[in-house]
């Protein structure tokens, strides 16, 4: 019953995307990649689906991922300094499971292991500011989840490229 709801929200997304003018497409696509879950990687394959290039489908996707992404980790880092400079106004931090995951993980694999295999996980805009909030460089966090965001959304703009080739 959850898939059906996911599958549901997704196919959505697509027609959402699929219906605007392909002018405009770009933009629905944007917007639709800056959604947790949906990112780079779900951004490539509706980009491919609804008829973009790959490469501008990909880039598209990767953009509006970033975006969300590196804004969520700019607050991160600002939320921490104020905490570390003693703003924070005495309020104490409530260790969640995602949290802790995410820490147990940065130990082991630290910031690039992370930001690469977290979608496996949780979307970037999680682990993103999570690394940051947990003392990670932000300057480090941004760029190894640059790598990941475009690295995830390549990836899977190239096996939904050869899908439809293959299938198609």
């Amino acid at each position: 019953m959850l898939f059906d709801g996911i599958g549901d929200y997704f196919i959505q997304l697509l027609e959402f995307v699929a219906d605007l003018e392909s002018w405009q497409q770009i933009g629905g696509l944007i917007l639709v990649s800056a959604i947790p879950f949906i990112e780079s990687y779900m951004g490539s394959f509706m980009g491919i689906l609804v008829g973009l290039d790959p490469i501008v489908a990909v880039a598209i996707a990767s953009v509006g991922n970033a975006i969300t992404t590196f804004l969520l980790i700019a607050g991160a880092a600002r939320a921490r300094r104020a905490v570390i400079n003693g703003r924070s106004g005495g309020a104490t931090s409530v260790p969640t499971k995602r949290r802790q995951k995410i820490e147990k993980y940065m130990d082991r694999f630290g910031v690039p292991g992370v930001s690469l295999l977290g979608p496996f996980a949780l979307p970037s805009q999680f682990t993103g500011p999570t690394m940051v909030a947990l003392g990670a460089s932000a300057r480090s966090v941004y760029f190894w989840m640059g790598i990941s965001i475009i690295a995830w959304g390549v990836l899977f703009g190239f096996f939904t490229e050869f899908a439809i080739r293959w299938f198609g």
